[in-house]
């Protein structure tokens, strides 16, 4: 299955990408396919109400995520990459108030639907075909079931039915036939590039060109930097205390203000590179975690490591340039859809590993291949960055992306330019193949306890008191 880069990276709202992003689009399926031919309609049936029960991951730890917000607003039509952050509270009002959803193109006085009882987290039964499952269902006036459909939120905003699921599954294939460097593993990946003599990023332009113009390519990747680089400054400039109960105080504008300071008293400082890497990857998970726009990178738990990367690089190298952004970003893609199609991107499905040590070898990668680093060198750093983060668990505090998720993607981002600066530092030749590093953290992904992916009953997330 080809994997665009627009693919992997989605402009949405936090505060996650599986448990906010992916529920919101599900549920924006299930209300257009209610409004289509695509299901056996009763002669004369309407439909009157609609139900919802999320399971596994989402029932844990989805009111922390905001999941339940996400279907409300879902289901009143509104899309996660459209939706406006400063109206969501009073449109979730206005469906809990009244106890209808009324989205726009289906009848005027929408669809019965009361989130206290037509919403539930059912933590007692797990769908079969993934950790992020969830049912949504169409009645009519009498009660009686029209339509059922049940989606999975794979990971990245990623929303799948059950048959697409087993479809995808059955799959051997990451590319198509139809476009000209297919490849579903890092071992092709490079095979291709020698073959071919192109760079990673010039061989995935190529296959994204076989689905749109190159200025409508430059122009889509050039909106998700500024999306990226836009949430960075957002994060750099609010201060306060994020939502959820835990009264985590927001801390990159202070340590953004102190960095400064210290830039202008041109003070000696061997960490300072760390500490910019750090900062703005924590200022776009505190707006993440906020409820702001963010881009999936590929995640939404996971979103502050590559534009992190990405402004260092612009911050530290005086010779970067737009089409340098391009290039990490498509090279980073390239990466992070092997991973995807071998392995996960999904917390509820192998852990943190999958999330922040994706991002983390994504990042490398792109980082590598604009310091000039060749297809091997490239290989290399990701898979560095991603074998030093395998076995790291999802354990998040009260079920919410702030601890220990906001400081992980800063250390993501560190080790990331550190994997990039080793791998650049040799030949590209190396013991351990990223495939391999892919495939091991999808065996420790499946070997992992279920309270250390994403439920919130394991690690951290009962060994910290809540205050």
């Amino acid at each position: 299955m080809f994997l665009s880069v627009f693919d992997v990276f989605k402009i949405g709202v936090g505060p996650s990408s599986s448990h906010t992003m992916g529920p919101m689009s599900a549920a924006n399926r299930f209300l257009d396919l209610v409004l289509s031919d695509d299901w056996p309609r009763p002669a004369g049936a309407r439909v009157a109400s609609l139900q919802v029960s999320l399971h596994g991951s989402l029932a844990f730890t989805g009111i922390g995520h905001g999941t339940g917000r996400a279907v409300i607003l879902g289901l009143t039509g509104e899309r996660p990459d459209s939706v406006d952050p400063d109206r969501m509270d009073a449109i979730i009002e206005t469906v809990e108030r009244s106890g209808r959803a009324t989205p726009h193109g289906h009848p005027p006085a929408g669809y019965l639907f009361q989130p206290a009882t037509d919403l539930v987290f059912d933590k007692k039964q797990a769908l079969p075909g993934h950790a992020n499952g969830m049912s949504f269902s169409a009645l009519d006036k009498d009660g009686r079931l029209l339509l059922k459909r049940i989606y999975y939120s794979i990971g990245g905003g990623f929303v799948v039915t059950d048959t697409e699921l087993e479809a995808m599954r059955g799959s051997t294939q990451a590319g198509s036939d139809r476009v000209p460097y297919p490849f579903a593993t890092a071992r092709q990946m490079l095979d291709m590039a020698r073959a071919s003599g192109l760079a990673i990023a010039d061989m995935k332009r190529a296959n994204e060109l076989t689905r749109m113009s190159e200025p409508d390519l430059n122009a889509g990747l050039d909106r998700i930097w500024e999306a990226m680089n836009s949430c960075i400054d957002r994060g750099l400039k609010v201060e306060g205390i994020m939502p959820g109960g835990l009264k985590v105080r927001r801390r990159a504008k202070s340590i953004h203000d102190k960095l400064k300071a210290d830039v202008r008293s041109n003070r000696l400082n061997p960490l300072l590179a760390n500490d910019w890497l750090s900062v703005y990857a924590m200022a776009v998970n505190e707006e993440n975690a906020g409820g702001g726009r963010v881009v999936t990178a590929p995640t939404n738990g996971a979103a502050g490591v590559i534009p992190a990367t990405i402004r260092y690089y612009l911050h530290f190298h005086d010779d970067a340039s737009q089409e340098d952004i391009r290039t990490f970003l498509l090279t980073s893609a390239a990466v992070g859809g092997i991973i995807k199609h071998n392995a996960s991107i999904s917390g509820a499905e192998v852990g943190c590993q999958g999330e922040v040590g994706s991002a983390a070898a994504m990042a490398a990668a792109g980082l590598a291949a604009v310091m000039d680093g060749s297809p091997e060198q490239i290989e290399n750093a990701a898979e560095i960055a991603l074998e030093h983060h395998l076995g790291m668990t999802c354990d998040p505090v009260a079920g919410l992306v702030q601890v220990p998720c906001i400081e992980r993607n800063a250390l993501g981002a560190v080790k990331a330019v550190t994997a990039a600066s080793l791998a650049l530092k040799g030949d590209g030749a190396h013991f351990v193949p990223l495939d391999a590093a892919i495939e091991t953290m999808r065996q420790t992904g499946h070997d992992m306890s279920e309270k250390y992916k994403e439920t919130s009953t394991g690690g951290l997330a009962v060994n910290v008191v809540e205050c």
